[in-house]
């Protein structure tokens, strides 16, 4: 049913594009209906019969039927479940005000950290960087954070960030590092031995042996954000030889 949908996979794509899928519909006689239903991720509208475009970019496809727009922004929009990195930037009585780059700010209570109690409170200071998820995601809403999972664990998240390197990429690129079998990652392991924590919103941090091992890194990941695979190989192989 959406096979003009799928022929443009792979495709870029500009904000006003649009698919019809009611020339497509045919009713058989013998065989029975079977609905389908595309799901539109970001940059994708669904009105009616037809798939509107805006915002411009690669169109992807997953199966089934999830489609959306790789694109190479870096305004971040927030979205409930997704984690991202922020910065604690105030204190207002029990709730901790996190900027995480979007258009407003986050809320984090004290609460919301594994073993925390009105007596056993979190030691959060400001400009503090924290790992969190969002719990409420909502345009009509304040956003809130939390810093641990549906069981009450912590599971990686909480604040961290101690002598580590914080930088900025695109969102295209932080989708591509936490892809299953990200190829960019794969690469960046061979060559030195480091902490990275990847936020949903753009922001990077990472951290390796020394000083100028974390800046080689943080440099490879911008400058790969706009190489083909075999660019960023090349680069990757002349770092690995000591060429940088």
């Amino acid at each position: 049913m959406f096979s003009t949908v799928r022929e443009r996979v792979g495709e870029v794509l500009l904000p006003g594009d649009e698919f019809s899928f009611e020339a497509e519909e045919k009713i058989s006689l013998t065989a029975p209906v079977k609905s389908e239903k595309v799901v539109c991720g970001p940059g994708l509208r669904r009105c009616g019969d037809r798939l509107v475009v805006f915002k411009s970019g690669v169109l992807r496809h997953k199966e089934p039927n999830v489609f959306w727009i790789d694109s190479q922004q870096r305004r971040y929009v927030p979205a409930k479940g997704e984690s991202i990195i922020g910065i604690v930037i105030a204190k207002s009585g029990d709730v901790f005000k996190v900027d995480f780059g979007g258009s407003e700010q986050a809320s984090l209570s004290y609460l919301a950290f594994e073993g925390a109690t009105k007596r056993n409170r979190p030691n959060v200071q400001v400009g503090d960087l924290v790992f969190a998820q969002f719990l409420i995601a909502n345009k009509d809403m304040e956003p809130e954070l939390v810093c641990i999972d549906s069981s009450g664990r912590a599971n990686g998240m909480g604040v961290f960030g101690a002598g580590g390197l914080l930088f900025r990429v695109s969102l295209g690129l932080v989708r591509r590092l936490l892809a299953p079998h990200s190829d960019i990652r794969s690469d960046l392991e061979q060559l030195f031995p480091c902490e990275l924590v990847v936020g949903m919103n753009g922001r990077i941090w990472v951290k390796s042996a020394t000083v100028q091992q974390t800046l080689i890194i943080a440099n490879l990941l911008q400058s790969a954000e706009t190489m083909t695979a075999q660019q960023r190989q090349q680069l990757f192989r002349k770092v690995q030889q000591g060429a940088f």
